[in-house]
Order: structure tokens, then sequence, then C-alpha cells
């Protein structure tokens, strides 16, 4: 084992992933290498979370050379994701995971669904993997992106509450209270017995994800991992305020990775972005996630490189947001 690489104080995690892995050129292995060295999004030694939290512990030199091999030849890759187009991120980065677990040996099951009866689903394991003859862990696993609305305050659990989905139907508390009392309960419900192969041993919470905050804020809270993947979020009116001039519209698929890309035929200037966005904003009230990029062609290393990311909401968010947070 090798200690994990923390971004230093000085430079965002962009930075930090671009002198890891700028040697990886495709979207899916970056992507992988993003769930297995980011940092985790909730602090496991935090005792909020009663020992609960799963991590996948630091990323090994073995690893770092099978992720280089895999690079240079997908295909086994290609093959466990599957010909069919991925709409769903958090289903897309499961794929992705159940793939590293199985290629590590630990993969018992992915993805089990416990029934009582024909019609009615009590639940699903994400993962099951193996914890010795005497049983499996169930692995409960997340891939989340939340903006904080507001400040920090109260007490630990109405924080969590505080960081709410860009489209306001989740929050980092909401979240976690359905994972402890519902998700991480399934091994001991009876109809589990039927599709568990051996019994469930432990069962934890892996969380990973980005976190948002106001531009030009942060607040650090306990629960949290200090050295979380973090950005910005800010409405379409403050969007002047920034010193960026060169962005990207992030599909949903490359909400993982921070982008780094040989070209990006939508790179827009900030009239182009503000003129994309208000045409969406006026069919849709949902935030955008941008990367703002760096454009390195012209200085001979040949890329479109992320250096910060944040969600853009409409000018009314905040009001509907506040709303939904204190009805």
């Amino acid at each position: 084992m090798v200690e994990r690489q923390v971004p230093a104080a000085a430079e965002n995690y962009q930075s930090y992933f671009e002198r890891r892995w700028s040697h990886l050129r495709r979207a899916r292995v970056r992507a992988l290498a993003w769930l297995l060295d980011a940092p985790d999004l909730l602090d496991i030694h935090d005792p909020h979370w009663e020992g609960r939290i799963a991590t996948l512990g630091p990323m090994t030199p073995e690893t770092e050379r099978w992720l280089l091999g895999l690079d240079r030849d997908p295909s086994a890759l290609d093959a466990a994701l599957g010909a069919k187009v991925h709409t769903r991120l958090g289903l897309y980065a499961e794929k992705l995971l159940a793939f590293y677990f199985a290629q590590q040996g630990r993969l018992v099951a992915h993805g089990v669904q416990v029934r009582a009866g024909r019609d009615a689903t009590i639940g699903e394991f994400d993962f099951l993997l193996d914890a010795g003859p005497e049983g499996v862990e169930h692995i409960e696993f997340a891939t989340k992106f939340y903006l904080l609305q507001g400040e920090v305050h109260g007490d630990i659990a109405s924080s969590f509450d505080s960081f709410v989905g860009p489209n306001l139907a989740d929050s980092l508390g909401r979240k976690m209270r359905k994972v402890f009392d519902r998700q991480l309960q399934l091994g001991s419900h009876p109809a589990a017995r039927e599709v568990l192969p051996r019994p469930v041993v432990a069962a934890r919470a892996l969380v990973k994800g980005w976190l948002f905050y106001p531009a030009g804020t942060y607040f650090a809270m306990n629960g949290i991992a200090a050295g979380h993947c973090r950005g910005f979020w800010c409405a379409l009116s403050e969007l002047e305020r920034m010193d960026a001039d060169r962005f990207l519209i992030l599909p949903r698929l490359q909400w993982l990775a921070p982008f780094r890309a040989a070209s990006a035929t939508w790179m827009l200037d900030r009239a182009q972005l503000v003129a994309e966005l208000e045409d969406h904003f006026a069919a849709s009230g949902t935030p955008v996630l941008v990367a703002v990029v760096r454009d390195e062609r012209s200085s001979g290393l040949g890329a479109i490189v992320e250096t910060e990311r944040g969600f853009i909401v409409p000018d009314d968010w905040r009001e509907r947001a506040g709303a939904r947070l204190h009805p």
C-alpha cells in the first residue's frame, strides 16, 4: 500500500487530477480512475456516521499500472459496460465500480433485488463483496452532486439538509437518512435470505461526488471529508463576475472526472455560454454544470483541460431552494 496523494493547499482537485492522471486519455478510464482515487465525500472517522461509511482506501501501484494498461487496451472495460448507451450517471458509475470489484476478485454479486412477492420490491443490494467464508459485505454506493443553499448552521444533521440536489428533489441529509434507515438494513429483511449467497456480516455506504458552494465561499464542517471534491455555484446574472472566458457545458456522463480532451467543438466564450444558458432556462429550470477550461493546444500540450467547475442556476433558484428547505 502507498499513502493516498491529496491536493496541496495551493491547488484544487482539478490541478491534482491533471498532475496525477493526465496520461489517461480515455473518458471511461479517467472516470474509473476518479472513482478509485477521488477523496471520499464523507469523513469516515467522524462519529456521526457510526463507522458505517466505507472507503476504497489508498491507490496502490498495482492499481495504477492496471489503469494504465486499461487505457491502452479498454476492450475488457468496454465489454463490461456493454453496447447500450448509458444515460443515468449513477448506473454508469455503478457499472464502472462493479468492473473494478470483479477484476479484484471481490465481487460476489451486483444489483441484487429483494422482492416480497411478484410485484413488491423491498430494495436492492448495490454490491455484495466477499468477506470470507462467514459472509458477504453489503456496499451501498452513491455518486452525488449537491449545492449548499445558505450557510451551515445548527447541528450537523440539519446542516446536511442544506446541501440540495440541482433539481431540488434530494438533499445530502435526506439521502443519508434513507441509506442508514432503509438501505443498509436490507440484509436483515426476511425476504433477503432468498437471494443472499451468504449472510451479510457488514453493511456500509460508499459515497463519492462533488459539493458546490456559493461562488467565493467554502464552509468546512464535521462529517464532510476535508479534501472532498468541490466547486462553485452562482446564478446566471452573477456569471459576469467570473474572470474565466472559456467554458464547456458538461454532459451528464462527464460529471465524474475533471474534463480533458484533445478537442472540444462545443467550447464557448462567455457571451456564447450566457446565450446557451438563457435558452436552456427559458425551457427548463434545472441548473447546468459548467467546466471552466484552459486551452493548451497552442502550447504544444495538445489538450483542453478543466480548471474549475460549477453549477449555473436560474436567477430564481435561490428562492425555490429556500422554499423547499423551509416550507
